[in-house]
């Protein structure tokens, strides 16, 4: 009798706790952080190098949780600070749960150095994704975007300076 007193009150605690927790408040619009890169050089994509992979991670939190489409838009935007070119990617849906839908999470890019995938571009308006002797490296970094079901942006990041081996 004794253990059954003390469990109901165990669980009136628990109740009253788990009760009182609040939901985290993220603002509608969401937001990232950059975390991370796996490797700061890759070789550019071609046939005699080894196949290698540029990884990029970033969190996330949104406030009402409509992240992902099931469309065929797309809602992660890896802008080359070269030239402006946008690798265009897709979330998965993230169903929205009940009232409380702001989400968190973390988020990774894997970029394969396939031919034409990750490649030099030179000043000298030389033929990019080609060996170049006067230009063994090319430098760029990526600013990442992303947005919701509502068509709201979130706030841009950037990657380091990542290094292309153009050999």
């Amino acid at each position: 009798m004794k253990f059954l007193s003390a469990l109901a009150i165990s669980l009136v605690f628990l109740t009253f706790f788990f009760g009182c927790i609040r939901q985290p408040e993220y603002p509608d619009e969401p937001l990232i952080t950059y975390m991370d890169l796996n490797q700061y050089s890759i070789a550019q994509g071609n046939r005699i190098d080894a196949a290698d992979t540029l990884v990029i991670r970033f969190s996330f939190t949104d406030g009402d949780g409509d992240l992902g489409s099931a469309s065929d838009s797309f809602d992660i935007f890896l802008t080359d600070s070269r030239d402006g070119f946008i690798n265009n990617f897709k979330l998965p849906v993230i169903p929205e749960k009940g009232s409380g839908n702001g989400i968190s999470g973390e988020v990774t890019i894997r970029i394969p150095n396939t031919p034409f995938n990750i490649c030099c571009t030179f000043p000298d308006g030389s033929t990019a994704c080609q060996p170049n002797a006067r230009f063994p490296t090319d430098t760029f970094s990526y600013a990442i975007q992303i947005r919701d079901r509502n068509n709201r942006f979130s706030n841009t990041i950037r990657t380091e300076t990542i290094t292309v081996l153009c050999r």
